[in-house]
């Protein structure tokens, strides 16, 4: 008998317990009043702070709001509800939430390399959909630092400088000459130095065949040469990536070369014929007329499967042209001893006016 009592007042116990966890009692009448205005401000609040959108930058907004609104929810339960399970609840909230805050800022302020850093992924890098491991690889390869020209301060000059990093303009503009001769311009988002870049093994060494001189106040941001060769030989997804990107700024260089000659001759050139910029550079000897020449090149369809000749490009490093066997390779190389003189090719045509 004993035992059933006291099984009978466990039972009713842990009813009581269930009951006033879960009991709702009915409501007589509404409240005459209202409820504080803190606890329609902190409802306010967290309405605003579940409109936050995504992102790091998104999830800042929401965390800042809801710690906001539950601060401000226990000052309620505090003052007006008097209630220390609401003190204790929205006092538990604001304290994840701010914890939560503390986290994005940490990773905020790890992920973040500079100004000018963060403007070079999101251009390049992120729409390639680059990792942000892989980008940091790249960026401390650089050193993270930002480099600064002055308005006509020279980033190269021809013979002289040693070809010893790989250099990505950031802001402003700088022109590239050719014996004093203007050629093409580099832009924000272009690699300075790329055809250099791509005439060089890793064990040779050479000098810039032009002048680069900033136009503008102009950034860029440096590799070391054998620093990136280092990181391109341990990393090969970074050897592809820099292969692609150097690959199309040297396409863009040729057909802006290829746009010069369209507006000083009206004939839109093949940027693969070989021995094309020896004729139309400079020489000691008359040229004389270009229209035979047209012509010869016109008539001449061997000359498309020549391979591709990058511009300003140290003679002999990339190997020498392949002779094509028609008479428009030697009626296009004939009668110009510049190119027996300097050993090099020259870039484009030196005479043509300034775009």
């Amino acid at each position: 008998m004993e035992q059933e009592a006291s099984g009978g007042g466990n039972m009713s116990a842990s009813t009581s317990v269930l009951d006033h966890l879960f009991y709702a009692p009915q409501c007589v009448g509404w409240k005459p009043s209202m409820e504080g205005s803190l606890f329609h401000l902190a409802s306010l609040i967290l309405l605003l702070a579940f409109m936050g959108g995504s992102g790091i930058f998104g999830c800042i907004y929401i965390f800042v709001l809801l710690s906001i609104g539950f601060i401000c929810m226990m000052i309620w339960g505090l003052l007006w509800s008097c209630g220390v399970d609401v003190v204790v609840w929205n006092v538990l909230l604001a304290v994840v939430c701010l914890i939560q805050i503390a986290h994005l800022l940490f990773r905020l302020r790890r992920e973040s390399y500079g100004k000018d850093y963060d403007a070079l992924y999101e251009t390049i890098y992120q729409p390639l959909q680059v990792p942000l491991p892989i980008f940091k690889e790249i960026a401390h390869c650089s050193g993270m630092q930002v480099h600064s020209l002055n308005t006509d301060q020279s980033y190269a000059l021809e013979g002289k400088t040693a070809i010893d990093r790989l250099s990505l303009l950031i802001s402003g503009r700088v022109k590239v000459s050719l014996d004093g001769q203007f050629l093409h311009y580099i832009f924000p988002y272009q690699f300075l130095d790329s055809p250099e870049w791509e005439s060089l093994r890793p064990s040779e060494e050479g000098t810039f065949q032009v002048t680069l001189t900033a136009e503008t106040d102009s950034t860029y941001i440096s590799w070391p040469r054998k620093k990136l060769y280092l990181l391109l030989a341990r990393e090969k997804y970074i050897t592809h990536l820099f292969s692609a990107l150097l690959g199309f700024d040297i396409s863009q260089k040729l057909y802006a070369l290829n746009d010069k000659l369209f507006a000083k001759f009206g004939l839109r050139f093949d940027i693969r014929l070989p021995s094309l910029y020896h004729v139309l550079g400079p020489s000691s000897e008359p040229v004389g007329d270009i229209g035979p020449m047209i012509d010869h090149i016109q008539a001449a369809p061997a000359l498309q499967n020549v391979p591709a000749s990058l511009p300003h490009l140290p003679a002999g490093i990339r190997g020498s042209q392949p002779e094509s066997g028609n008479p428009a390779s030697s009626v296009l190389q004939k009668g110009h001893p510049r190119l027996q003189s300097k050993g090099r090719a020259p870039l484009a045509p030196t005479q043509t006016p300034e775009l």
